[in-house]
């Protein structure tokens, strides 16, 4: 969630707006019981166990459920007040441009609260 929006409708919104897109939807959320991805707490702070290409991490997955076949990759900065994630892209095509989305900024307390939020979740379904 960015702002009370799902990060899938406002990926989709931008890809469609910008002529990237023409599907009615492309991207869904990370699955950790279908693939290993660490603790959320590594994963949303860009841990070492999530960071899979240029140094960024997958915040979404295709909408089949498959995070390879689809991923939106971001970069997660962390610094002592905020967590920004930047630096947008999907893999599976370079020549898209994302510089118009984002940078999304978290209040670094709220990001960690969010995070703690579905850790336990996450944790019980990586098992």
């Amino acid at each position: 969630m960015v702002d009370g929006e799902p990060l899938t409708a406002r990926i989709h919104r931008f890809e469609r707006a910008t002529g990237m897109e023409t599907r009615d939807i492309s991207y869904g959320g990370l699955i950790p019981a279908s693939y290993r991805f660490g603790s959320a707490s590594v994963h949303y702070f860009a841990g070492s166990e999530s960071v899979v290409a240029d140094g960024k991490s997958p915040v979404l997955g295709c909408e089949c459920g498959e995070w390879g076949c689809w991923p939106l990759l971001a970069r997660v900065v962390v610094d002592q007040d905020a967590v920004t994630w930047t630096d947008f892209e999907q893999p599976h095509r370079r020549d898209r441009d994302y510089s118009g989305f984002g940078p999304f900024v978290f209040d670094r307390r709220a990001y960690e609260e969010a995070v703690a939020a579905i850790a336990d979740a996450w944790a019980a379904a990586s098992e």
